[in-house]
């Protein structure tokens, strides 16, 4: 595993669990360290650097990334991230699949010349606030929002080369089924892998509504990832039970808590 820089492919790993990650950023976001713009930088990168490979995309051009933004941090890491991928002349769309955005992401993703899609309809957009991002992904919104996000998910989706799954990241406790919209926009997705037609798909820290803790998933209804980018530290769900085998490779963003993190007990030691 690599200890510098923002990088490093995962190799020999230890699984933390969501509350030990939490505990560990706690002390450096009261002192104001710009964790999540760390962790948009790294994700930003391996992103980059998979759109340059010919095994990822064989084609010419800058190469274009659909963003899925969830409501909470989870989706600002995805938004930041594509504020400098679009920064870079990469082609970014973003589909808003939560009843709220994070304000700044979307803002900058914007400025820096990001498209954005159709979201749900009859939502507000205020700045999101602790512990609200995971509980507006979980609520059903309004039921028409799925089949017309559906549409939309899959007419981007087929002009994309990357997915970036920022749907729901470590704020979830447990396994959770995704609600509408984002459930019928990830069904969509999986609908174009079952016809061999889905575009490379990189999850934002987990995959979308597993158990960070057990690997556990509520139901089948998780978009497959081929490369999970997790920041900070691997999460024990990423190494056990079903999500072991939805989470791809798995790419480490070193964020600054890597010495947190060797203080604690990991749940997983490999």
């Amino acid at each position: 595993m690599s200890s510098q820089g923002y990088r490093g492919t995962v190799v020999v790993m230890d699984g933390y669990g969501g509350d030990q990650i939490r505990a560990a950023e706690r002390p450096h976001l009261d002192a104001g360290e710009p964790l999540m713009q760390r962790a948009a930088d790294g994700l930003a990168a391996i992103v980059g650097d998979l759109l340059d490979d010919p095994a990822v995309r064989p084609g010419d051009g800058p190469g274009s990334v659909l963003v899925l933004a969830g409501s909470g941090d989870n989706g600002g890491d995805a938004l930041f991230a594509g504020a400098r991928l679009a920064a870079a002349g990469r082609r970014v769309a973003v589909l808003r699949v939560g009843s709220r955005v994070h304000e700044a992401g979307l803002a900058a993703a914007l400025d820096a010349g990001a498209r954005l899609l159709a979201g749900p309809s009859g939502t507000s957009r205020p700045e999101p606030h602790a512990g609200a991002g995971a509980a507006d992904i979980l609520r059903a919104a309004v039921p028409r929002d799925g089949e017309r996000l559906a549409a939309v998910a899959t007419d981007a989706a087929l002009e994309a080369d990357l997915v970036l799954d920022g749907i729901l990241g470590i704020g979830v406790h447990g396994a959770s089924a995704l609600r509408s919209p984002a459930r019928e926009v990830v069904d969509a997705i999986r609908e174009l892998a079952r016809d061999q037609r889905a575009p490379f798909v990189v999850a934002v820290d987990v995959p979308s509504g597993i158990d960070v803790d057990t690997g556990g998933i509520a139901d089948d209804h998780v978009l497959h990832a081929d490369v999970t980018v997790t920041f900070g530290g691997v999460k024990a769900g990423l190494l056990t039970g079903p999500a072991a085998t939805l989470a791809g490779r798995i790419e480490l963003v070193d964020v600054g808590i890597g010495a947190d993190l060797a203080a604690v007990e990991p749940l997983i030691r490999t």
